[in-house]
């Protein structure tokens, strides 16, 4: 099955962008329950939410998570995995010379 995972839906709540980025960098809802101060209750229905505003559904052929984190890097840009040091794989050569990511535009 391919799963067809769509540009959000909705704007994600700060606390959705939170609970992504935590997501992003492979931490378990119970390491990100702790550290956001929430029950794994809370942030497995933020989890639950959030890949439904992506369109995302679980079955046994998909890992929601993996999907989840690809979809949110997709819509929100590589920003998500800086405090991971993974470099930017969309870097092209400005006509100055400079290497710069079409993504990472402030």
């Amino acid at each position: 099955m391919t799963a067809d995972v769509t540009i959000s839906t909705r704007d994600l709540t700060p606390f959705e962008c939170l609970v992504m980025d935590l997501l992003c960098e492979g931490k378990s809802n119970a390491a990100i329950a702790a550290e956001t101060s929430h029950t794994e209750k809370v942030v497995e229905n933020t989890v639950s939410r959030t890949a439904k505003a992506f369109g995302i559904r679980a079955d046994s052929e998909t890992n929601l998570r993996v999907l989840l984190a690809l979809a949110y890097r997709t819509h929100y840009g590589d920003k998500a995995f800086d405090r991971l040091g993974v470099e930017c794989q969309h870097m092209q050569i400005g006509a100055d010379g400079i290497a710069t990511c079409s993504r990472h535009l402030d």
